[in-house]
């Protein structure tokens, strides 16, 4: 993007050159050019307009740049495809009225190249949004030429990405050839009307990237956008006039912050982080091999998660099955088993990025199923509460599975292939269940057996001493017979009432009964009744008795 430091040394030159024009330091005029080493600054003091060199090029620019962060942030280059060789340029207004830079044979490297009515009352002012505007005393507040409809590789606050159905205009970004060269690269941002608009990024006139369509919030098919997005995109359509347009407004306005169209074609959000002193990189719209436009051909679907990342979609098979397993998936795929337009339904495939240039109807979601079912043309079909039913015929391209976001989309199947499905369905079910359950019972027996070995180990090591628990404290009856060892309990609920709550909550009430004529052992232990309040009976290896 042409970052460099030694911006302090500039700023500095640039606040002199400030003094020197006052009032009008903003703004050049017939009477009033910049030499190369002097500038103009907007206004508020947030962009300049002036000479500089790359770092690793000799070659002069004229441009507009970030004045107030100390990295050279290039946002726009007027002659970007004919540099100046030295330092002889000068930037002016010409006797035709026209922004022109020229070098020091008076040869012009570049001009705004408009017809202007009142040459001598033009200004050409740089304004704080970044914007270089060129207007004179007749044009009526209307701008005869500006550099936001004529951006370089920089998306700029209220800058506005066009286009005009009826005349074909469009205003796109386009990137730099390379990071120390900002004539025209090989790549291209457009908002294409399509039949629902979207964002496309194009490498020279091939599609590379699309966002997928617009539903008022989002472009649906960018997963790093949400609903709640905070910096202001809006997409405006102009029905009437069958044009269109994409801007952003910051709701933060000590935000720096804008986007860059870089030498790849990746489109970068940059944020200036006034603490590390540097712009950070927040947002990226191309996050992987699945993102570049048809990478799995027709009726391909791309999941970066697996590995190859292409698989044809359910119902298809490749059409060049050597090309395929090599690894080159343009020739995409084709049905295993044709359409009828008779005994066919729909399979749903969730989170995805729906395939290019869609038919729209703005019939509801219940309805887009049926619509779509009637038309034996109609392939597949996805809905969008923002957008209403998509529809698609002929072949599905740029389909992408994301891990979360992105729409339903519905294929079309014959009832053959939806059947299989369902089975198959079924079998992944019955494979993960049987042996879970199964594992669960060896478990269960393996646990019943070692509890088994563990209460023979303790029953033989208590050699038939007799424990018992009376509410939670311990008694040895060692002293006892040995018929105590043959205790019945059973519980008499009719005498919980007699009860204490903490009593109850430990055991409740019991009757007690023993063989013999040791029947008095709990009168001779605890002096009271045989029905006595107890926990359990149980010996040292924990058997109850």
């Amino acid at each position: 993007m042409g970052k460099t430091n030694g911006g302090f040394v500039v700023v500095a030159l640039i606040s002199c050159f400030y003094l020197e024009f006052g009032t009008g330091a903003d703004s050049i005029t017939p009477s009033k050019s910049i030499k190369d080493s002097e500038a103009i600054i907007s206004n508020g003091g947030v962009f300049r307009l002036g000479f500089f060199n790359l770092a690793n090029s000799s070659n002069r620019y004229v441009g507009i740049l970030y004045n107030q962060v100390q990295v050279q942030t290039v946002v726009w280059v007027a002659n970007r495809n004919k540099p100046l060789k030295d330092f002889s340029g000068i930037l002016n207004v010409s006797s035709d009225g026209n922004l022109v830079v020229i070098n020091g044979n008076s040869e012009i490297l570049w001009s705004s190249n408009v017809t202007n009515s009142a040459p001598n009352t033009t200004t050409a002012q740089l304004l704080d949004s970044g914007n270089l505007v060129l207007y004179n005393g007749d044009s009526n507040g209307v701008n005869l030429w500006e550099s936001f409809q004529h951006p370089s590789n920089a998306f700029l606050q209220t800058m506005k990405i066009s286009t005009d159905v009826k005349t074909g205009q469009k205003v796109e970004m386009r990137s730099w050839k390379s990071p120390d060269d900002p004539s025209e690269g090989n790549f291209s941002l457009s908002l294409e009307p399509f039949n629902i608009p979207e964002c496309v990024v194009r490498n020279n006139d091939q599609l590379y990237f699309r966002t997928g369509p617009w539903n008022g919030h989002i472009f649906i098919g960018v997963i790093t956008m949400n609903s709640v997005y905070l910096n202001g995109f809006y997409l405006v359509p102009d029905s009437g006039e069958k044009s269109y347009y994409f801007t952003f407004e910051l709701s933060n306005t000590s935000l720096v912050l804008y986007y860059e169209l870089d030498p790849q074609g990746q489109l970068i959000e940059h944020q200036w982080d006034d603490g590390k002193g540097e712009w950070v990189n927040a947002l990226s719209i191309l996050l992987n091999d699945c993102d570049i436009y048809g990478k799995c051909g027709a009726f391909g679907v791309c999941d970066s998660t697996k590995r190859p990342i292409c698989s044809c979609l359910k119902g298809f098979e490749p059409r060049n099955v050597e090309e395929w397993h090599g690894g080159n998936w343009s020739g995409g795929c084709v049905r295993t088993t044709l359409l009828q337009c008779q005994n066919e339904g729909f399979l749903r495939l969730e989170t995805m990025k729906v395939p290019a240039f869609p038919d729209w109807s703005s019939v509801t979601y219940g309805g887009c199923e049926d619509r779509c079912m009637k038309n034996c043309s109609c392939v597949a079909y996805a809905y969008d509460a923002g957008i209403g039913c998509m529809f698609w015929s002929g072949d599905l391209i740029d389909v992408q599975k994301f891990p979360f976001g992105g729409v339903d989309l519905y294929i079309r199947l014959p009832s053959s292939e939806l059947d299989q499905e369902k089975h198959k369905s079924k079998v992944i079910v019955i494979a993960t269940v049987i042996p879970g359950a199964v594992g669960i019972t060896i478990f269960a027996l393996c646990l019943r057996c070692w509890m088994a070995k563990k209460r023979e180990t303790q029953q033989r090591k208590c050699n038939g001493k007799i424990f018992w628990k009376r509410c939670g404290r311990k008694f040895n009856p060692s002293q006892t017979p040995a018929a105590a060892t043959t205790f019945r309990i059973r519980r008499t609920r009719h005498r919980d009432e007699q009860l204490p709550p903490h009593e109850k909550a430990r055991g409740g009430w019991f009757r007690s009964s023993l063989q013999g004529k040791n029947s008095g052992i709990f009168k001779q232990i605890n002096g009271q009744s045989n029905d006595i309040p107890i926990c359990a009976f149980v010996d040292c290896a924990g058997n109850t008795r």
